[in-house]
């Protein structure tokens, strides 16, 4: 219970402030913990950045594949797949993997974040082999940097409408992987 109500203030302090809100004694002063105790849970920032990459990604992603398995078509699951990671943008889960991303983390913690978008990138494999791209793989990591940066895009408040900026991606991606 304890370490679930550890990850909860540990999104909510990402969120709100980045990397740099992320302390121990913030940890504590959220949860009514000792800091002592939080060393209990945790190790270091960086262990509590592992386990919620470890809880909210894979819940981050399922969305994105229920997305893509109710699109009719490789395109439309394409088109799933950057508008639903778009959408989330605004989500505390991945507006604290984003802060997660941008910090100072130990080899550890970047591996599982690197494995983690690698099974985001293999969703999408299957529908650009099925549009008929030599090197799937090579595309969808492409497709990816769309992504990323139209999320980058979004989280710094750009000029542009959100809503704009998801259908310039759309429009990218999808005229990027057509044959």
């Amino acid at each position: 219970m304890q370490r679930g109500a550890l990850l909860e203030a540990a999104r909510s302090l990402l969120s709100e402030g980045g990397t740099e809100a992320l302390t121990f004694p913030a940890l504590a002063e959220r949860t009514g913990l000792a800091r002592s105790s939080v060393y209990e849970y945790f190790r270091s920032r960086a262990a509590v950045v592992e386990e919620l990459c470890a809880v909210d990604f894979p819940v981050w992603a399922a969305e994105v594949e229920a997305a893509m398995a109710r699109a009719g078509s490789p395109e439309a699951e394409i088109e799933a797949y950057v508008r639903r990671q778009l959408a989330l943008v605004g989500d505390r889960r991945h507006r604290a993997v984003a802060a997660i991303s941008a910090g100072e983390l130990d080899a550890g913690a970047r591996e599982k974040i690197r494995a983690a978008h690698g099974g985001l990138i293999a969703m999408v494999v299957e529908a650009l082999s099925a549009l008929g791209h030599e090197q799937p793989r090579l595309t969808a990591v492409l497709l990816q940097g769309i992504v990323d940066a139209a999320v980058r895009r979004i989280e710094l408040g750009a000029a542009e409408d959100p809503e704009r900026i998801t259908e310039a991606a759309v429009a990218m991606a999808l005229g990027g992987v057509r044959r």
